[in-house]
């Protein structure tokens, strides 16, 4: 019988490789798209990941997400210094959230204050996703854009207090496997991971409208 954590990645695999190949990742990770693009994405993410540390504090001591609330995780402070040096110092006052975003994060707030299991799905797909494939994304943007490397701009992908990602995902995935809920419980927790894939989507296909390559 498969562990948790090869069902949640097999149950989402397809939904994973859409969301590499969307065509705002595809158009923006092929250099066809200016810096701009970059930094409107960038926006975005604020306000999924506000939702999902906002929360992350009270949820610390909770028997189910408890286990998967690692500071070392966190990632609003790094979109914030990115921002800054993509929009100024005045980012915050521009900041405005994508109908598609809005959506994604309140569900993920959603999940935080309502249910702490829906809330670990939404936490794997993100922050392993940052770990992985977000690699990928920091290595284009320098190239890309010019950033210093693992530097002002980028530093939202660059986990300074995860010296080993493989052996901290290892260990993730052996939370998954170990997390406090029953098998229909999990069947939900699965069902969230697909959910929060197509939120992700649905915010790429909305940063592609507004940022459309020219034929």
């Amino acid at each position: 019988m498969d562990s948790f954590s090869t069902v949640i990645r097999t149950a989402s695999q397809q939904q994973h490789v859409e969301a590499n190949t969307s065509t705002f990742m595809s158009d923006m990770l092929g250099g066809r798209l200016g810096v701009d693009a970059y930094a409107r994405y960038t926006e975005q993410l604020w306000f999924v990941y506000e939702a999902l540390e906002a929360g992350a504090q009270r949820l610390a001591s909770d028997p189910v997400a408890g286990p998967f609330i690692r500071p070392e995780l966190f990632r609003l402070s790094a979109l914030e210094s990115d921002l800054a040096h993509l929009r100024g110092p005045g980012w915050c006052a521009g900041l405005s959230a994508l109908p598609a975003t809005r959506e994604y994060a309140e569900r993920v707030r959603e999940c935080a204050e309502r249910w702490p299991a829906g809330y670990i799905a939404h936490h794997y797909t993100r922050y392993l996703g940052d770990l992985s494939g977000g690699q990928i994304v920091r290595d284009r943007a320098e190239k890309t854009w010019g950033f210093a490397r693992k530097g002002d701009g980028v530093r939202f992908y660059v986990f300074e207090e995860i010296p080993n990602p493989a052996a901290f995902k290892r260990g993730y995935r052996e939370l998954l496997d170990a997390v406090r809920a029953d098998d229909l419980e999990k069947q939900r927790i699965v069902a969230e991971c697909k959910r929060a894939f197509d939120l992700n989507l649905g915010m790429f296909r909305a940063l592609s409208e507004e940022f459309p390559v020219s034929a």
